[in-house]
């Protein structure tokens, strides 16, 4: 079964400035970008990544004007840089209204292989990545009091096990577990923290990281029998950054069928 057509945007982020994390290249966070522009927004994109960070600002003003891109470097695992981002965008728009913790770092280790180092990279990036720009985002949005949205980037293996997956499973089970708790508590100034919890979205770097092999299993357990495209997801990000999910906060969303 082939991907479904691409909707146009509706208008459903007019006006409104977003700080999207891990957003060059054509994964999730890019698509995410490019999605939000389309729906009106004023983005910010961070990434790890300088040179592609910058291709990716340079494709998207281009496409939607400069006034309405601006591009930080930020790597999650640093706190001054975190706290950079969010001083940038308060600065250069006047306050944000939505953000997107997408940054998040894969790899595959059997459990009595895996270093400290392995699991101590995936869990700094991923969950204390995503804890750090929460909290800042948090403290942004209570302080300027107009309410506010956050959408965490979480995956089904947080739900489910997957061989050689322990430390992103925990990491994505803490993403979740920080969603819930970060909603309880943001919903006495009117902010909703929600999150994705996508399976299998395909793109260039995946593909060089997973085996072939791994990948036409994955796709196979998948009710579509095919892996979503970034967008896809980016759709349901937007979809909980609108109005539209006014009532909802800390769920985490599924993206897929694999949500058990």
């Amino acid at each position: 079964m082939s991907a479904p057509p691409y909707l146009p945007g509706h208008g459903l982020l007019t006006g409104r400035t977003a700080v999207v994390t891990a957003a060059a290249g054509a994964g999730i966070g890019g698509a995410t970008a490019r999605r939000f522009l389309e729906e009106g927004a004023r983005v910010v994109v961070s990434d790890a990544h300088a040179r592609r960070l910058k291709e990716s600002a340079h494709a998207l003003a281009d496409a939607f004007g400069a006034d309405r891109v601006t591009a930080l470097n930020c790597d999650v695992t640093d706190e001054d840089q975190v706290a950079a981002l969010f001083e940038h965008t308060e600065r250069t728009h006047g306050g944000l209204d939505i953000v997107v913790n997408n940054a998040g770092l894969g790899g595959t280790a059997e459990l009595t292989e895996m270093t400290d180092d392995q699991w101590t990279k995936i869990l700094d990036v991923t969950l204390n990545g995503t804890f750090r720009c929460t909290r800042a985002a948090l403290r942004s949005l209570k302080a300027a009091g107009r309410g506010g949205v956050v959408v965490n980037n979480a995956s089904v293996v947080g739900w489910r096990a997957q061989r050689g997956q322990a430390h992103y499973a925990a990491a994505k089970a803490g993403v979740m577990a920080l969603t819930r708790c970060a909603a309880v508590e943001a919903a006495d100034y009117g902010v909703r923290v929600n999150a994705v919890a996508p399976s299998l979205a395909m793109h260039p770097h995946l593909a060089k990281v997973t085996s072939a092999e791994l990948l036409a299993e994955l796709t196979g357990k998948e009710a579509f029998g095919r892996y979503a495209e970034p967008w896809e997801v980016a759709n349901v990000i937007v979809f909980l950054a609108s109005g539209y999910s006014s009532y909802m906060t800390g769920e985490v969303v599924p993206v897929s069928s694999q949500h058990a």
